[in-house]
């Protein structure tokens, strides 16, 4: 267990006060302490800075972005044309992961390739983390609830100020898209591995996003033009357009702030309830109108922009396998793009990405009817989940390309550079009880062990004796395959997959299972958004769930 840690792990209990426990962070090993409100340090300013970082930082450097050969978990394939080397800077360089669970592994262990020192921020119920166990060092940010710990930029920037940091790397979730926060960490000398505020903000708010979009002709649904001011001008633009019509939370996002409408007599229902749906959710509830698709694929791009002006992407992500708006299964390319759509598709992107001068790593997602017309739908300005089955067809470490850009260097690759190879395939691995509606069903784990072989890749946060924690996203890890075509993907995945051993949490592994035995899924030419209705997976489970006898207890294997 590492130094830093040991003090990290001491001194942050659950023991402080109510009042305390907002803002209760470290101040070196032992002493706890409680800023004063919630004062944001800032660093001195005889440390003058260009790009964000201080000008002793400000040397090139040499980025390790290859991801490895995903036949042989090795760094020795670069089909990229990137050369694998290590940062000068070292562990002069100090990153505050401001996020927990399976990406804050994922980043600590690319950082730490890079030569980076890694600084895990942990709320006091994630001191046990792996996350925690890994970092070279940590800090307590609050306690488990989100708004006191992951969400509480005071607490966040005053840990920057105790650990002496560089950069911050936000993940995805939680603060990864506040446009404020990004901008908080800038003002106070600070690297946020991310795009600028500006960025953020614009594509945030959906309603402004899609008018900037089809200001720089990027294809968009039909729909409101602006914000809808109340149910009688959500009626006149669904008149306007045509049922189905969908309503949307401006400030949306995981599914919710969504409806969709059918007929004009459930426009008055639906509007109310996705408003305040939107007003819980986001504090926010003001909506827009769309054209509802019925039957799409969702299919979104990979960019990755650096601050001279170079946009590229890495291809598209199949991301139709949901479940009330929920991805569960990704892969990567899509068996409904060729490489003439796909070529339109990244290039649309790109041109998203230059109208707002983005720079890091970003997705544009995209609704594709059934005859191929791509539609906006949004973009993610930050790392996604599926990041991984990009990396296994591409040989890239996105995580360093964030770092390496966020830092201002050029990106180490055209477009033309980019090279695919094979297929991807990720599974995301959740607490949740299959049986019963994907009920979150957090606990300990009893016993786990991850797959190997060729071409397999668990990016994860638990281990035999952790407990996962009931306060946050129910997701264990992602288990993701390559294989040189869809078919032997699918075997792998499968066999990866039946190898998987999760006890003491029930989890999605089952689905996944039945999901990889649908002949309709293998076959890959209808695979739309409501594909797990349409197949009728979940009364599948049902049905094998009982021919099985008994419902399985939490302490079943899974």
């Amino acid at each position: 267990m590492h130094h830093g840690m040991l003090g990290a792990l001491g001194f942050c209990t659950p023991a402080y006060s109510a009042r305390a426990s907002r803002h209760a962070l470290l101040r070196g090993p032992g002493r706890a302490i409680c800023p004063s409100g919630s004062r944001l340090w800032r660093r001195p300013q005889s440390h003058s800075t260009v790009h964000g970082l201080p000008r002793r930082l400000r040397r090139p450097i040499a980025m390790s972005v290859l991801a490895g050969d995903p036949q042989n978990g090795a760094g020795d394939a670069a089909p990229n044309g990137v050369t694998d080397a290590s940062a000068p800077d070292g562990a002069a360089y100090r990153i505050l992961i401001a996020n927990r669970g399976e990406i804050a592994v994922r980043a600590i262990r690319t950082f730490r390739e890079l030569g980076y020192t890694t600084v895990q921020a942990y709320s006091t119920i994630d001191k046990d983390s792996l996350a925690v166990r890994l970092a070279d060092e940590s800090v307590c940010i609050g306690p488990p609830p989100s708004r006191d710990s992951y969400l509480n930029m005071a607490a966040l920037i005053s840990a920057c100020d105790i650990k002496n940091i560089d950069a911050v790397y936000p993940g995805f979730g939680f603060l990864s898209e506040n446009a404020a926060f990004a901008a908080t960490v800038e003002e106070h000398g600070m690297t946020f591995i991310g795009p600028s505020a500006d960025a953020i903000s614009v594509m945030g708010d959906k309603s402004s996003a899609k008018a900037t979009m089809k200001a720089a002709g990027v294809p968009v649904v039909p729909g409101s033009d602006g914000l809808l001011e109340n149910e009688a001008a959500a009626e006149r633009v669904a008149d306007e357009i045509g049922y189905p019509v969908m309503l949307k939370a401006t400030a949306g996002g995981g599914g919710r702030g969504i409806r969709v409408v059918h007929h004009k007599g459930e426009l008055a229902r639906a509007f109310e309830a996705c408003q305040q749906e939107a007003l819980m959710a986001f504090n926010n509830g003001a909506l827009y109108m769309e054209k509802f698709v019925e039957s799409p694929r969702h299919v979104e791009i990979q960019v990755i922009g650096d601050k001279h002006g170079n946009v590229i992407h890495l291809g598209e992500r199949d991301c139709s396998v949901q479940r009330r708006n929920q991805k569960l299964l990704e892969e990567a390319p899509s068996p409904a793009v060729d490489a003439t759509l796909r070529e339109r598709m990244g290039e649309a992107a790109c041109k998203a990405a230059r109208a707002i001068g983005y720079s890091g790593a970003g997705t544009v997602e995209y609704i594709m009817s059934a005859g191929g017309e791509f539609y906006f739908m949004e973009m993610n300005t930050r790392i996604q989940v599926e990041h991984p089955i990009t990396e296994m067809i591409t040989g890239l470490d996105i995580v360093a390309l964030q770092v390496a850009v966020a830092r201002g260097e050029p990106l180490p690759l055209r477009q033309e550079d980019v090279q695919w190879r094979g297929w991807a395939m990720e599974a995301r691995i959740n607490c949740e009880d299959v049986y019963r509606t994907f009920r979150p069903m957090p606990g300990d784990i009893a016993f786990f062990l991850a797959p190997g072989g060729n071409g397999v890749r668990w990016d994860g946060c638990v281990y035999p004796g952790y407990s996962v924690p009931p306060f946050y996203d129910s997701m264990l890890g992602k288990l993701i395959c390559w294989a040189p075509t869809r078919d032997a993907v699918i075997r792998k995945l499968r066999r990866a997959l039946q190898e998987l051993r999760v006890e003491g949490v029930p989890t999605t592994i089952p689905f996944h299972l039945a999901l990889l035995e649908n002949a309709a899924f293998r076959e890959g030419k209808r695979i739309f958004t409501d594909f797990i209705q349409q197949e009728k997976l979940l009364e599948l489970l049902q049905r094998q769930q009982q021919a099985a006898g008994a419902m399985p207890s939490a302490a079943s294997p899974s």
